[in-house]
Formats: structure tokens, C-alpha cells, sequence
């Protein structure tokens, strides 16, 4: 089932299920099955919501409402860098030992159909499709081996980067924070309902161009790697976003230097096998 979060035509901050391109509204101002989504993910209770108990809900035609991130108000949104073989040749970091991690705040976070605000002061406008992944309760010193029991799901992610502030000293965090870059959802999907997550094939296409893919299968660390080790220096909570890692593609590496990168009007879709595709539209910000 794909849960999102979701603003209603009236204008109305809630959360429910898209079934057939009907979305359908279970939060306070439908079927009040529990305040947020994120009351779903802490209590782990996906399996409450029925198709019966959607179909009773008010329900809106998808085209009709405005996506916001599938989880609101994340305490930690941690991002995975270079973590596909194909992005790690085209950059030239092979052979890590540990991952990369940089920090997104929350409040640079936007949802599908919402604008990517592209900086005036920048010509580096960058996309990096990648999957999400959220975490369902409170994980601290977490083994790989456990690490699957703390997945309350999965997203599409489009990691928006503006790489003359990402590239300007060894410190990534100003490039991939500024407001409206962080591309999450439509929907986010329950690790319960995904059959094969290696399968899964990402892609990423400028203006219907393919400029990434790859499967799910091909990260380097894979995604209980990743829980450990950074559970082994902070502790999560339910709500709590990691942001997987981007195929090989990027703008940055495309020839000629500086063609691959983003211009006002473009169009960015990340889609990944039962996740959907994730649509934003570059548009300039002053």
C-alpha cells in the first residue's frame, strides 16, 4: 500500500493512501485513524489500515491535492555519499572503508509536484536520484544483522545539489541544504510490502532523458552496513530519515564540463520500482 502526506483541496495538512490514483484521507480531517503518518511509523501500525477502511474515507483524485514529504519534521535526515560502484568510478573514490555521511536538515525538504528552488547565485545546479529509507523506532548500537527491523519503509529521494557550494571545502553540508532541495516521496511504501529490494531498479530522467540507473542491489554499503554504522555514533527515533546513496550520471560528470547541470524549467524524475516517481520542476529562487 503507498502511504503520503498530503495537503487536501481545501487546504488541509494530512496523511493517508493513494489506491488507483484516488488518495485517500485518514488523517484528522478524514477517517482520524491517527493524527500523522508518523504516528503510523513509531507505532508500526501500517497493517491497520485496511482497504476496507480506505475506501471509507474521504477520497480526492491525486492530481487534486499537494504532496508533501511522506514524513513530516524528521529529528535526523542522514545522506549516504557516494555509495553506488557506478558513482564511485565516475568520482574516483573507489575502496571506501566507511561511508560518507552529511546531514540535510528537514526544513530543506520538499514534496512531489513542489518546486526545486534552484539559487540565482549558482550555475551548479545538480540532481542525485536516490532511495530513502525510514527508520520505524528508537535504534542505537544497532547490528547488521538486526539492522532490517528497524525499516519502517521506503521513499524516492532526489538529493538537489548545488555543487559550487558543495565543492567549495571539504564540508558538503552547505550545498545540500539549501531551501527546497530535498525531493522526497510521492509515497512512502512499508518494507513489509517490498518482495525483492536488490531488484529495484532506480532511475533518474532530465526532461524524459535517462541520466541514471541502476539497482538497489548495486549500493556499495549495503543498507544494513549503513544502520550499523551510523547507529554506532547516534542514536535514531521513529521518523528518521537515511538517504541510501545516488548512482553513477550526476550533472557534475557529464561532457562537456557544465552541460549535465540543471536550468529554470527543467524536470526531474526519480522512479523506483513500487515506489512511484518523484516529479520536481527546477525553478529559479532568488
Amino acid at each position: 500500500m503507498k502511504f503520503l502526506s498530503f495537503t487536501t483541496p481545501a487546504g488541509a495538512d494530512t496523511w493517508g493512501v493513494s489506491i488507483d490514483g484516488t488518495v485517500h484521507d485518514l488523517g484528522p480531517s478524514g477517517a482520524n485513524v491517527a493524527p500523522s503518518l508518523n504516528d503510523l511509523v513509531a507505532g508500526s501500525r501500517f497493517g491497520e489500515v485496511t482497504a476496507e477502511i480506505a475506501a471509507a474515507a474521504p477520497g480526492y483524485p491525486e492530481e487534486q491535492i499537494g504532496f508533501l514529504p511522506p514524513v513530516q519534521n524528521s529529528n535526523k535526515v542522514l545522506c549516504i555519499g557516494v555509495n553506488y560502484r557506478s558513482h564511485q568510478e565516475e568520482t574516483g573514490k573507489t575502496q571506501q572503508k566507511a561511508p560518507t555521511v552529511f546531514i540535510r536538515f528537514a526544513d530543506s525538504q520538499m514534496g512531489h509536484g513542489e518546486p526545486a528552488l534552484m539559487p540565482a547565485s549558482t550555475t551548479q545546479y545538480d540532481y542525485e536520484g536516490e532511495m530513502a529509507l525510514v527508520i520505524s523506532k528508537d535504534a542505537y548500537r544497532v547490528q547488521a544483522a538486526d539492522a532490517w527491523d528497524y525499516v519502517a519503509g521506503y521513499a524516492a529521494y532526489n538529493d538537489f545539489s548545488v555543487r559550487d557550494w558543495q565543492l567549495a571545502a571539504t564540508q558538503w553540508t552547505p550545498g545540500k541544504n539549501f531551501p527546497g532541495t530535498g525531493g522526497f516521496g510521492p509515497y512512502l511504501v512499508p518494507a513489509a510490502d517490498i518482495e525483492n529490494l536488490d531488484e529495484m531498479r532506480l532511475e533518474t530522467r532530465v526532461n524524459g532523458e535517462v541520466r541514471q540507473s541502476a539497482k538497489v542491489g548495486d549500493l556499495y554499503f549495503s543498507i544494513p552496513e549503513i544502520i550499523e554504522y551510523v547507529t554506532a555514533f547516534t542514536p535514531l527515533a521513529a521518523g528518521d530519515v537515511i538517504v541510501t546513496g545516488t548512482p553513477g550520471g550526476v550533472g557534475l560528470f557529464i561532457e562537456p564540463k557544465g552541460s549535465g547541470f540543471l536550468k529554470e524549467g527543467d524536470v526531474v524524475e526519480v522512479e523506483i520500482t513500487g515506489l512511484g516517481t518523484l516529479s520536481n520542476q527546477v525553478t529559479l529562487h532568488a
